[in-house]
């Protein structure tokens, strides 16, 4: 989950502002979207990073999932890993994929707010213990006041972080963030100088697995708020529908695939777990703090759900707060957020985030 996780081309350095909005001082251009491209031959690809709830992806694409879908629907799908996670979500914002994974916090304040219109294709999972705040040589949550913490800086690992410290009374001023790319945080445990840090899984496990962590909060405690999707540029899948029908046919088969128990189910797991760098036993613990919405009724329900209201306003107005939005946004409701029903949060005349359960109703009731 991933949460910001983290282009020598002034597009991928404006996508990087979006991220860096204090550094770079002004809000990004929008992303170019692909979305007028001719179809026929082109290739229409979804960035992906490891973590437990988005496995399946690469795992379809390997087994041939992803192409039997494609072929049904006459699309060409290339799935693409992206070792760093705010990499992809700035590969995304700036319009060289068209679908990138990632938490609805990240879609709001990356690709959202960098001015590129973008629509939750599906709601993944939610985690339920897979991100976690760490500390060295303490086992109280308490204890982080004063400490320098290193998390990927306004990610939900900062999201989490903050709804921590809430807890006992503290506030983000009460300690120091150290900017750390999720692909070295787990290095950056063993440092002497490090006594703190937030991140999620596999980087959590690992890190939990080291002599001294000690876990004090995690995301189970705000069950809801951090949700994993996958993210695509709403003007392609406006143009392309069975884009979107061929992505989501090849997600929901993989969940019940991987979801079976007996030999093709474990299979499934093995491999996801291969692909994540863990074993069987590892992947499974992952999946144990992972909410996986394996029914597509269940996920479309959720979109309906008031809690999803108040869950996205809760992050919405944490982003404003920390100037995600940009240094320009003078208000939480500068960026419109559409959810189902007709309901907006903030602007209604500026739309860039968009929940639509369009695609998972249609595999809920078996029309893809």
């Amino acid at each position: 989950m991933r949460g910001w996780r983290q282009g020598s081309t002034i597009a991928g350095l404006l996508a990087v502002c979006a991220l860096a909005l204090a550094a770079c001082g002004q809000k990004p251009a929008a992303g170019k979207s692909t979305a007028a491209a001719p179809a026929g031959d082109r290739v229409y690809t979804v960035a992906w990073t490891i973590y437990a709830g988005w496995m399946p992806w690469p795992y379809a694409d390997s087994a041939g999932i992803v192409k039997k879908w494609a072929d049904k629907y006459g699309v060409k799908i290339k799935l693409v890993q992206v070792n760093d996670y705010v990499e992809s979500l700035n590969q995304f914002s700036a319009g060289k994929v068209d679908a990138v994974t990632a938490t609805t916090m990240d879609a709001l304040t990356v690709p959202a707010a960098g001015g590129r219109d973008s629509t939750v294709l599906m709601i993944g999972d939610y985690s339920n213990g897979n991100d976690g705040v760490i500390l060295k040589g303490a086992d109280t949550l308490a204890a982080i006041k004063g400490r320098s913490v290193n998390l990927v800086e306004n990610s939900v690992s900062h999201y989490l972080l903050a709804r921590a410290l809430e807890s006992v009374g503290l506030g983000l001023p009460d300690i120091k963030t150290v900017n750390t790319s999720d692909a070295d945080i787990v290095a950056a445990f063993g440092a002497p100088q490090t006594t703190a840090l937030v991140t999620w899984n596999p980087q959590l496990s690992q890190v939990k697995a080291q002599p001294g962590a000690h876990e004090v909060f995690d995301s189970s405690r705000i069950p809801g708020e951090i949700l994993d999707t996958l993210v695509i540029d709403t003007d392609t899948l406006k143009a392309n529908p069975n884009l979107g029908k061929a992505l989501t046919g090849a997600w929901y088969e993989t969940l019940t695939l991987m979801s079976r128990d007996d030999d093709q189910g474990r299979a499934a797991r093995t491999a996801m777990a291969k692909l994540s760098g863990t074993d069987l036993a590892g992947f499974e613990s992952q999946l144990k703090t992972t909410h996986l919405y394996v029914s597509p009724k269940e996920a479309a329900a959720y979109e309906t759900d008031p809690a999803l209201a108040t869950a996205t306003d809760r992050v919405r107005k944490f982003s404003f707060a920390h100037g995600l939005f940009g240094q320009a946004a003078r208000s939480v409701d500068d960026i419109g957020i559409s959810l189902p029903g007709g309901k907006t949060l903030g602007s209604a005349a500026n739309i860039k985030l968009r929940f639509d359960p369009t695609y998972m109703t249609l595999a809920a009731d078996g029309k893809l």
